[in-house]
């Protein structure tokens, strides 16, 4: 097994390592243990607060621990809503729907027919405006939350250990 060290996660994380060393070096090994919390505290390091991030959700947005529970939380800060409800309705919108706006982001023909009643929904921060999230979906389709992690299980059964608490120190048994 590898231990990757903190800068192997961050290369890990950033996506800078090639496909010869993720295929030959990261794959075929088993995770080291402490992987998770390597990447954790990589991610912690990067934003500007001190409340703990509790799990990733994507590049750009966390489940944190607060003072008043756990909320979504965007790399600027911005508190988007309460970890059990659904983060696409407190993010700015913009629907591409039309033929000239899937062409600033395709060529000509390489995207799917407007007619087809299709439309690309993409979700951005409403403090700082980063992209979230983008959806493909017909048009009329419901915004659904992507998934929505089981914190305390994943700590108690995958990590061994119960979830941190605000401060980012370990909840009592």
């Amino acid at each position: 097994m590898t231990d990757l060290d903190q800068s192997r996660v961050e290369s890990l994380i950033d996506g800078e390592l090639s496909w010869n060393e993720l295929r030959n070096e990261v794959l075929p090994d088993p995770k080291d243990p402490d992987r998770f919390e390597k990447t954790r505290e990589v991610l912690q390091e990067r934003v500007d607060w001190d409340d703990p991030i509790l799990v990733p959700l994507n590049d750009h947005l966390y489940v944190v621990g607060t003072d008043d529970g756990r909320v979504i939380r965007t790399d600027c800060g911005e508190d988007l809503c309460d970890a059990e409800e659904n983060w696409k309705r407190s993010c700015q919108v913009f629907v591409r729907e039309d033929e000239d706006e899937l062409e600033e982001l395709y060529e000509e023909y390489m995207h799917v027919s407007p007619e087809w009643a299709f439309e690309l929904r993409e979700w951005y921060c409403p403090e700082c405006y980063q992209l979230m999230d983008v959806d493909a979906v017909p048009v009329g389709y419901p915004v659904i939350k992507p998934f929505e992690p089981d914190i305390d299980t994943f700590y108690e059964e995958w990590q061994g250990r119960p979830a941190p608490d605000r401060e980012g120190e370990q909840a009592a048994d």
